[in-house]
């Protein structure tokens, strides 16, 4: 790990300032994708700009929309009784991500600015239509996400807050790998009135994407039968050492299904 500057901030503003004025700055938020990278000397940044006492934790309901804080835990989430009682399915989601110091440690907002293909998060946010807030303005989930690894955040600016709106009803059900517990696939299915919207993470080339035609069927009947004869076009998927282009579609078939029965 090369040598870096740490600073602490007590507020967003603060940190904003922090991230425009320190030399080659990063956001410190969980630190499990930053720091396991500074350890192999991936990533060298001069400056390190912890969050954790800039006031971003805590979760709250808003008539129908639950609000939490970015800096919020995976932990908090998922043992929230307000997140347990209005979305559930958050709550399951968040209780499944690594481990229990994964969950501890790691944030909502570090995930999501972070945006790894292979991540929970950011079906629910998708699926659910979420509105992720920051220090400069509001961005819908539809917005957000810009490819592997790349969002619309710019460089000065901080994640707050996401409001998820609660649905009528919503599951999320992931395939893991069987050591990381990253999702192989994972489908996040919500629906709110007629409208139903369909997240996959873990196996798109470019990241989580909505899934049109299961968004289509399941629109004009809601059950996991609809989904028969819906294919995933396997060109558009992921590849790797775990699982193929075309298992990761069939997989994409097998846990939507499963979502829509839970949901």
């Amino acid at each position: 790990m090369y040598p870096f500057k740490y600073h602490k901030a007590a507020t967003v503003r603060g940190a904003v300032s922090l991230l425009k004025k320190a030399e080659d700055p990063k956001l410190l938020a969980g630190g499990h994708t930053l720091i396991p990278t500074m350890k192999q000397r991936l990533a060298s940044p001069k400056t390190l700009i912890d969050l954790a006492g800039a006031g971003l934790s805590g979760i709250e309901q808003k008539g129908r929309t639950i609000v939490v804080g970015a800096m919020t835990t995976h932990a908090d989430v998922a043992n929230s009784p307000v997140v347990q009682a209005a979305l559930p399915a958050l709550a399951s989601l968040a209780g499944n991500i690594g481990d229990p110091h994964v969950r501890h440690r790691g944030t909502i907002g570090g995930s999501l600015a972070n945006n790894d293909p292979a991540a929970d998060y950011p079906a629910a946010v998708l699926a659910l239509g979420a509105t992720v807030h920051t220090n400069k303005r509001k961005i819908a989930a539809d917005e957000f996400f810009a490819g592997m690894f790349s969002t619309a955040l710019d460089e000065d600016e901080i994640i707050t807050k996401i409001a998820f709106p609660v649905p009528g009803k919503a599951a999320y059900v992931k395939f893991p790998n069987p050591a990381s517990r990253y999702a192989l696939v994972g489908v996040f299915v919500a629906k709110k009135g007629r409208a139903v919207r369909v997240a996959v993470t873990g196996a798109g080339s470019g990241g989580v994407f909505r899934h049109a035609a299961m968004e289509e069927a399941l629109s004009k009947r809601f059950n996991a039968k609809a989904l028969d004869g819906v294919a995933t076009d396997a060109a558009d998927l992921n590849g790797d050492i775990h699982a193929s282009p075309e298992y990761r579609a069939h997989l994409v078939g097998v846990m939507a299904k499963r979502a829509v029965a839970a949901a």
